[in-house]
């Protein structure tokens, strides 16, 4: 990224990103059959997903979003016009619950968001919910927006893209997480070669192009990459390992192995809401994020990031576990 910008690569790019690393992601991913056709690099992940619903979500228009899931699902939908409503996740492994979302489908149901490995679970798509969802929005024409920014980070089981399905899916991803490069913001979307040209009106309108030296930067890093993760893995899959046995013993704190990402999200069985619990553990030094937060179905869960070394994970499980104890009485 320096030598780019010592060079003077800072001005404007083209729109969909610079044609070198949109070739070398579609290479990364040739697996599914996508090209340089099929990419368009984005500043960030989460822009892509306001570029997306911007383009695809009229007013009157409905989506459906997981609960609990990501915060920007439903602020993108409403900010387009459209009524957000949530489906929720099975217990203890966070699959979409298939019937639920049935039910909740309209004839204004226009997107199903899916995040998968998930912020906040931890939650990793098995195939039958991945055909079940691909079944479901084919027969319905709805277009499945595929939130994989945490796809290198899968520990049990194997990533399910839905890469393979760009005829009615879009899926963004990014750089932020895979090169822990998060204030880069770099992320990218693989969509089919008629919605590109959309997703690029929308994203000239919203930042023209994206960061021209940080796209050299990752495109001098993404051979690489694939080693550094390997040794990553490993380590977020120690952290994962210590902070589900800490949890697990304590007493009315339930939670499975997370199988994906790097966030622990609890169950907890005190007279406490989420928030109450999460302020009272801020106040003893620990900051995690009440269930709340992440929609209805979040309720009566905490999530806690286990981004963070060892020491600290188990310094802040002794936090939580004298916290918990105290909730008990």
């Amino acid at each position: 990224m320096s030598e780019a910008a010592a060079r003077g690569s800072n001005g404007y790019g083209p729109t969909p990103g610079i044609a070198p690393l949109r070739d070398a992601v579609a290479s990364r991913y040739s697996r599914y059959g996508i090209g340089q056709e099929n990419v368009m690099i984005t500043p960030s992940g989460t822009s892509a997903l306001m570029m997306i619903t911007q383009s695809l979500v009229d007013p009157g228009d409905e989506t459906l979003i997981p609960s609990p899931g990501f915060v920007v699902y439903g602020p993108h939908t409403m900010l387009a016009g459209g009524k957000a409503v949530e489906y929720k996740l099975t217990e203890n492994d966070f699959q979409p619950d298939i019937d639920d979302i049935q039910h909740r489908i309209t004839d204004r149901t226009k997107i199903i968001f899916l995040n998968y490995p998930s912020n906040p679970t931890g939650g990793v798509l098995n195939e039958s919910s991945f055909k079940a969802i691909r079944d479901i929005a084919k027969d319905r024409n709805i277009t499945i927006v595929s939130d994989e920014v945490y796809e290198p980070f899968v520990y049990e089981g194997e990533h399910i893209s839905f890469m393979s399905e760009l005829d009615n899916s879009i899926v963004v991803n990014g750089f932020s997480k895979m090169m822990a490069v998060t204030g880069w913001r770099m992320g990218f979307v693989a969509a089919g070669k008629d919605v590109i040209p959309d997703l690029t009106k929308m994203a000239y309108h919203m930042c023209a192009c994206p960061n021209t030296p940080a796209q050299y930067g990752i495109l001098d890093a993404l051979p690489s990459v694939d080693g550094y993760l390997k040794d990553v893995r490993s380590v977020y899959r120690r952290r994962r390992d210590l902070i589900t046995s800490r949890i697990k013993g304590i007493d009315g704190m339930h939670m499975d192995a997370p199988k994906g990402a790097f966030y622990a999200f609890p169950k907890f069985s005190y007279p406490v809401t989420s928030e109450e619990f999460a302020i009272e553990l801020v106040k003893n030094g620990l900051i995690c994020v009440p269930g709340s937060a992440f929609g209805e179905y979040g309720e009566g869960h905490l999530r806690f990031s286990y981004a963070a070394d060892e020491d600290k994970i188990s310094r802040g499980m002794d936090i939580l576990e004298r916290t918990a104890k105290g909730m008990r009485g």
